[in-house]
């Protein structure tokens, strides 16, 4: 049975990481407002350069790049796993990597002759694939410590040359997109080719012109586009980590409370059968001395 200095000492070493566990909560509440208004902050300019390129690609006729080309045969697969560098972050890591392996059995399905890689992004996307030894070509670490958008570009650069030599033909960026606070959901992108998007705005009908022409500008902005995109990815992971972080640490304080709750509990009972059973022991000797 545990003794009164036991339980104390126990108190104490709860309410150490309660204060832990709090202070880390406020600073991930910080870090997570900042990647959130990083993120509305750019979402006019991604919105606007998709909607643009979607709408030149739409009307540009004849227009060839290699990032926009359908290749007919798909050999090889690479999804950008984009994890966190650090832990303490709840589910964050474990639902994107349960998540993987479900997407890679619905690819293997649909590409049945493909070989799949992964290139990781954080440590713990490093270490889970190295955990399972799992087929790389690429990796990146320690970069959400401080997340720039040259990071984004150095992304970029690795992953183009990859598709551009043709050892992949297919490259998917998967993370987890932040919603809000409380969810954070786990999307598959396809970065390689690039697929425009869904909704377009009707301009074929309406005489534009172009200065310089429709094909030079596409050369300039789907490479600009490509960035954005994973740069947008890394944002939306970086928040989305954030936010787990300050729930996974709420709800440590709050164990750690009701912990320290109960432990002081304990230690109320065991103090008053200790002061009991002393009064008990004078009662009884008391008796004793009056019966001899």
């Amino acid at each position: 049975m545990a003794t009164l200095r036991d339980i104390r000492r126990r108190i104490g070493a709860v309410r150490n990481t309660a204060k832990i566990t709090s202070a880390m909560k406020m600073v991930s509440a910080a870090k997570m407002r900042r990647a959130h208004n990083a993120i509305e902050n750019a979402l006019p300019y991604f919105s606007k350069l998709e909607d643009t390129v979607s709408n030149l690609i739409s009307i540009a006729n004849d227009y060839s790049n290699p990032f926009i080309e359908t290749r007919s045969e798909i050999k090889n697969i690479a999804i950008v796993l984009i994890g966190s560098d650090r832990g303490l972050c709840g589910s964050f890591n474990t639902n994107l990597f349960k998540s993987l392996n479900i997407h890679i059995e619905d690819f293997k399905k649909q590409y049945p002759n493909a070989n799949f890689h992964i290139v990781p992004v954080g440590k713990k996307a490093v270490s889970f694939v190295k955990r399972f030894k799992i087929d790389t070509i690429r990796e990146f670490s320690d970069i959400f410590s401080k997340l720039r958008f040259e990071d984004a570009q150095q992304i970029v650069a690795s992953l183009t040359n990859l598709y551009l030599n043709n050892e992949v033909d297919k490259i998917f960026l998967f993370y987890n997109e932040f919603i809000n606070i409380l969810k954070q959901v786990p999307q598959l992108k396809q970065l390689f080719p690039i697929e425009p998007a869904i909704e377009q705005t009707n301009i074929k009908s309406l005489d534009y012109i172009f200065e310089p022409s429709k094909e030079q500008i596409l050369d300039v902005l789907i490479p600009k586009l490509i960035d954005a995109r994973v740069w947008k990815a890394l944002l939306e992971s970086n928040a989305a980590e954030q936010a787990a972080r300050m729930m996974a640490m709420d709800n440590a304080t709050s164990n750690a409370n009701d912990l320290i709750r109960m432990l002081e509990l304990q230690y109320n009972k065991e103090r008053q059968a200790s002061i009991t059973k002393e009064m008990l022991e004078i009662v009884g000797g008391a008796e004793a001395l009056k019966s001899k």
